[in-house]
């Protein structure tokens, strides 16, 4: 009686590990395609023509430092996926604790990333103080063709004025230009640059951000998942050799 009630917890557990092989090798299919799709979004924000040559003329370059810690762990994560599958299907209980520790190494780069690029991308945060002083240094140099050109790109393609709006050339005593009113009613733009690209940032990093979120979360199931069959692997070995 004894032996056949090991054998059918043996045969039980063998059922449950072959369960926990199945999610782990599902979540990692999900993974691998939330890192792909965050590698494709992140390559494309850093590569993208027109808004790098934005980034260029107005010094905003800590906006990309978000961007290259997430194309790093979408790197990683698509790499772990597939050592991920090979280690459970195998059994292997030290690359599973490897899996364990890249999926730690993979959660700690995809909030970092998220964190640091919603940092400079969202209202109220770093980037403001860097679009404020770029546009203003453009303004008091707008007699200069260099300087006209650019504040005549971003303020036709973002529909602002000034650094904060209309009163910033009052202040500095310069002309209202015309691309800082409205081709329709003729009236100056309310909203200034810095508010204007804040929104714009916004859009962009708010899709890329939840996506790294969600990539975090499921490093979390990825690692207890993975834990759980450690713990299942051992006890199996211990039946095998009490057998």
């Amino acid at each position: 009686m004894a032996g056949t009630g090991r054998g059918t917890g043996a045969a039980q557990l063998e059922q449950k590990i072959g369960c926990i092989k199945y999610l782990i090798f599902c979540f990692n299919a999900v993974s691998w395609i939330f890192g792909a799709s965050l590698f494709g979004l992140s390559l494309w924000m850093r590569l993208e023509p027109g808004f790098e040559e934005w980034v260029g003329f107005l010094g905003m370059w800590q906006f990309y430092i978000g961007i290259y810690i997430l194309i790093a762990a979408s790197v990683i994560v698509m790499i772990i996926s597939f050592v991920g599958c090979g280690a459970a299907l195998m059994e292997l209980v030290v690359g599973l604790y490897a899996y364990i520790g890249l999926q730690i190494l993979s959660f700690v780069c995809g909030l970092a990333g998220a964190a640091v690029l919603l940092d400079y991308s969202t209202y109220d945060s770093s980037i403001q103080p860097i679009i404020s002083t770029a546009m203003t240094n453009l303004i008091s140099n707008s007699q200069y063709e260099g300087a006209a050109v650019i504040l005549r790109m971003v303020q036709e393609n973002i529909g602002c004025c000034g650094a904060n709006g209309p009163m910033d050339y009052l202040t500095m005593l310069k002309p209202l230009p015309t691309e800082c009113r409205d081709t329709v009613t003729g009236n100056a733009f309310f909203h200034g640059c810095v508010d204007e690209l804040t929104w714009f940032l916004e859009a962009r990093s708010g899709w890329i951000a939840g996506l790294a979120l969600s990539l975090c979360m499921l490093h979390v199931v990825l690692a207890v998942l993975a834990l759980i069959l450690i713990q299942a692997i051992k006890k199996e070995e211990e039946i095998a050799y009490k057998q």
